[in-house]
């Protein structure tokens, strides 16, 4: 499996922000496909999850209201798309994949990776 995050950027407070990550190498109708987040001196946290097969979707506190988390298929792309960003949502954001219809916020259950995309929000 291979997972290709792009699309961080510096941003202004209240500002969007659409991030991307490419899957590669497997058949993901049975994957749930979470996005996490790492602010500075912070452990890594859960942003999002999705299950491919249904588009079930599970969202950190934080995040509630202002992120969303959808897939396309045919592109094997699934999104996370950032509103009313604020100045604690800077960090780096990586996708992962984990093949089951299960959704868990848990990085541990994660076993597969992309790279990090770096967001920067400005107050």
């Amino acid at each position: 499996v291979q997972l290709q995050a792009s699309g961080g950027g510096l941003v202004q407070a209240g500002g969007s922000l659409r991030l991307s990550c490419a899957a590669s190498g497997r058949t993901f109708s049975r994957y749930s496909m979470g996005w996490f987040r790492q602010a500075p001196g912070k452990e890594r946290e859960f942003v999002a999850v999705i299950k491919w097969g249904d588009g079930f979707t599970r969202y950190g506190d934080s995040v509630k209201g202002r992120f969303t988390i959808s897939r396309d298929s045919a592109k094997n792309t699934v999104y996370l798309t950032m509103n009313s960003l604020k100045p604690e949502d800077t960090a780096v954001y990586s996708c992962a994949a984990r093949q089951s219809a299960l959704v868990t916020t848990a990085l541990r259950s994660y076993p597969y990776w992309g790279q990090g995309t770096l967001v920067t929000v400005s107050s």
